[in-house]
């Protein structure tokens, strides 16, 4: 009898991609050389260019008309050209609709085929732990359709993340752990369960770690997704300004009245932490406030402000609670969507 994972990778990988990540760079010749100048030519400045290849990941097709989820860090870079490969001989340029930093999830689109292979998407809220799972993706970047089990080894699991091309920083919370291999090159694939649903987008490993890989659950990226489809973009809700959370070390190193909530500082001598105009603004926080929650939710490392602003509405009255001065005050602010 086979196994059911036999049925799941014959039904999951037509529809798992290659993101490749390109730029146009200077020659490796044109860097030692003189470019030549022939009689009656124009000369040009610099050296020549070529498309060449930086970085990749993987994604996977989510409708026949082309959408396709990855990870953020994986298309992080704004200035790069990506190309979605499902298979040697079909190549698509792909133009990235959506990155959210926050959770790691970005939202492309292809064009070129009446019908592409996708794949359904499961409730991740209902995942249970100790369910049997499938990690799918391109290994190290060079070993396409890569499968690997496992099971859900844990919830709601909070790390802190580097990735991308610059290898930044990130803060992911009510993340998904497997025991799936989970190697580099699969961030951005799906994590597949028996019944042959997304539940996740591969997004992270613990290095010298075995068996401990993670995956953002797939109904933060629905949401994205359905944003985009019915505005073009993602609506997000902008307060206005520039803060650093607070941590029990910050606070004793800081002499803070607080262990936790988000101080509103600037980053560099000459700006300002509050965009001017901006709904923080007009409600009038200031420099050295310390928001302690927001909509009665308690800011933390945890709990960051950012993560909370993402359930809030545009243009709908959300409630802080900030610290001025050994003071509280209950301010009301209105927020914009950020541009």
């Amino acid at each position: 009898m086979k196994s059911p994972i036999v049925s799941i990778a014959k039904k999951v990988c037509p529809a798992v991609v290659t993101v490749i990540v390109s730029k146009n760079l200077p020659k490796a010749e044109s860097l030692y050389s003189i470019p030549a100048v022939e009689k009656g030519q124009k000369k040009t400045k610099g050296f020549s260019l070529e498309q060449t290849q930086i970085g990749g990941g993987s994604g996977f097709i989510v409708s026949k008309n082309g959408y396709v989820l990855t990870s953020n860090h994986v298309v992080s870079d704004t200035t790069a050209d990506y190309t979605v490969i499902i298979d040697p001989k079909h190549k698509y340029h792909a133009k990235v609709l959506s990155r959210n930093p926050i959770n790691d999830t970005a939202v492309l689109k292809i064009e070129g085929k009446e019908s592409f292979p996708y794949l359904q998407m499961a409730d991740s809220n209902r995942i249970q732990l100790g369910e049997e799972v499938v990690a799918v993706g391109n290994a190290l970047g060079e070993f396409t359709d890569t499968i690997s089990t496992g099971i859900v080894s844990g919830l709601s699991r909070y790390i802190t993340a580097f990735g991308g091309i610059d290898h930044q920083m990130q803060n992911l919370r009510g993340l998904i752990q497997t025991d799936a291999a989970i190697n580099p090159g699969n961030s951005g694939g799906p994590l597949i369960n028996m019944n042959c649903k997304v539940i996740g987008i591969n997004t992270a490993m613990i290095a010298g770690a075995q068996n401990i890989g993670f995956a953002i659950p797939i109904a933060y990226a629905i949401k994205d997704l359905e944003e985009v489809k019915k505005y073009g973009k993602l609506m997000m809700p902008f307060l206005g300004v520039k803060y650093v959370l607070i941590s029990k070390d910050m606070a004793e190193a800081n002499k803070l009245p607080v262990n936790d909530g988000a101080l509103v500082v600037r980053e560099q001598l000459g700006e300002s932490p509050v965009v001017k105009g901006s709904a923080a603004d007009l409600a009038g926080i200031k420099e050295w406030d310390i928001i302690l929650d927001c909509n009665d939710e308690k800011i933390t490392i945890k709990n960051p402000l950012a993560e909370i602003l993402q359930k809030c509405k545009i243009g709908s009255e959300t409630r802080l609670t900030v610290l001025r001065d050994g003071k509280t005050l209950n301010l009301v602010v209105k927020l914009e969507e950020k541009n």
